[in-house]
């Protein structure tokens, strides 16, 4: 037992700093989020984790990010869509004409030979023009419905990315408010420690003030004491680094959460939590509930369409166009003599391009062949991880139960050595190893059912369930 005496300090902080690590990319876009919208935070007095997720999910900057990347997505088939349309645009000019002399006399000799020898060109001159110009594309290889579908595509994939991220911010909320909880558990079990040395310090002084005690007891006792008290400090320091970094995660103002909120107390171990995870069902349901597998589909999807596009360059496009223009010189005063029209059917196929369209269908099949690559990869990445949280959560549920015995029977122990010790048949030495054992078991205790409930939420994000009832 000496290799893990008084080990929670330590471990606690490492714990925080893997945290941290782990939840610093959602912190730093939460930590720039001005005070919350419709929740008042001052009116909770006791934060549970449902309550921080929806506080998270409210008005998270990440998720903001995803939703402005989804509306951008909407709004690309919108644009696809007026491919559809016919394009109506008007056009007006007015610009001042001054000829070289050359071109002056030039025109000079020619505007007298017909008009007659006073005629006399204007130099320089306004020339005023104005056109209507209507166009419909009727047939462009497909285009169109290829560009629509991959933009289609591209909305849902964009949706599944705003999904996942809403997946990987819950399961972030859910360890760093693992780790508060944990660190205050650990604030109770030193405060216990503090307590029954200082008790044991405050009965060993009264001994040795009547001539029936050793000082040796009493220095022991009040060095104990001192020493608990130290460790108690540290892990409070923990507590309150993790509550900021939680207040950062939730987007609170000023990354801190109201001083009057505390956090609820890590529950017990419920049955549920005890049942073995069956990984194959569960790796079914990833498959589909998963939005970064869905996102990876659409994305499939969405290369199909482009490759599809990209053949309609081997097919002729025919368009109808129709347009009204006039100029006019010396002023804008437009009369229906100064206007022609125009009427015409185009086509337009295209005989060589030095290979161009063959080069762009190639690319877009290897880009198609990318994303179905890193589809199937993902795919594989999923399963792993499933089997991987499975096994943690097998693993975690032995530990817990393992824990759960050790810890009463450490506390039995202890009981009984503090007993024989104030019978006078136990030794100092052993009292204080049994205490360092039983904080310990309790620290270990602590330990296995924090990480066996963080496991079943990890196991939640991995299958993607995690999200569900906070939507």
């Amino acid at each position: 037992m000496n290799s893990i005496r008084h080990p929670h300090p330590l471990r606690l902080i490492t714990m925080a700093w893997i945290a941290a690590l782990m939840l610093a990319p959602f912190a730093a876009h939460a930590a720039d989020s001005l005070d919350r919208g419709p929740m008042d935070l001052e009116s909770i007095a006791v934060l549970d984790l449902e309550t921080a997720v929806r506080i998270a999910l409210e008005d998270n900057p990440t998720i903001d990010i995803a939703k402005a990347r989804v509306e951008q997505a909407r709004q690309a088939i919108e644009q696809s869509k007026s491919a559809y349309w016919p394009r109506l645009d008007a056009s007006a000019s007015g610009f001042r004409v001054a000829l070289s002399k050359n071109a002056f006399e030039s025109q000079q000799q020619l505007f007298q030979a017909i008009y007659g020898a006073g005629a006399a060109v204007d130099d320089p001159e306004m020339v005023y023009t104005a056109g209507l110009t209507g166009s419909w594309v009727l047939f462009d290889g497909f285009a169109r419905k290829f560009n629509l579908a991959a933009a289609k595509h591209g909305l849902q994939s964009s949706e599944a990315a705003r999904e996942d991220t809403r997946r990987l911010l819950v399961q972030a909320v859910t360890r760093s408010f693992s780790s508060a909880q944990l660190a205050l558990e650990s604030i109770a079990i030193a405060k216990a420690d503090e307590s029954f040395n200082q008790r044991l310090f405050t009965e060993a002084k009264l001994r040795y003030d009547v001539g029936t005690g050793a000082l040796s007891d009493v220095l022991n006792f009040e060095v104990r004491a001192n020493s608990t008290k130290s460790e108690r400090i540290v892990v409070e320091r923990i507590y309150e680094t993790e509550r900021i970094g939680l207040a950062a995660l939730l987007g609170i103002s000023q990354a801190r959460l109201p001083r009057q909120m505390r956090l609820a107390e890590l529950a017990p171990v419920s049955e549920a939590e005890l049942e073995n995870p069956a990984a194959d069902r569960l790796i079914e349901g990833a498959y589909v509930l998963r939005p970064d597998l869905q996102q990876n589909e659409w994305l499939v999807r969405q290369a199909e369409a482009d490759a599809a596009a990209r053949r309609a360059d081997y097919y002729p496009t025919i368009s109808i166009s129709a347009g009204i223009n006039g100029d006019r010189t010396d002023d804008v005063g437009f009369e229906s003599d100064d206007f022609g029209n125009s009427v015409g059917l185009n086509l337009t196929y295209n005989l060589f391009a030095g290979g161009l369209t063959r080069a762009q269908v190639q690319a877009a099949k290897a880009r198609l062949r990318e994303f179905e690559k890193i589809r199937d990869t993902a795919k594989i990445n999923v399963t792993s991880e499933v089997r991987n949280v499975v096994e943690r959560v097998l693993s975690a549920q032995k530990q817990l139960l393992l824990q759960r015995t050790n810890a009463a029977l450490v506390r039995q122990n202890r009981d009984l050595v503090e007993k024989e010790y104030k019978a006078g048949v136990g030794s100092l030495v052993r009292l204080n190893e049994a205490q360092r054992d039983l904080i310990n078991a309790q620290v270990n205790l602590a330990v296995s059912r924090s990480a066996l409930r963080q496991a079943w939420f990890d196991l939640k994000s991995v299958t993607g369930q995690i999200t569900q009832g906070f939507n």
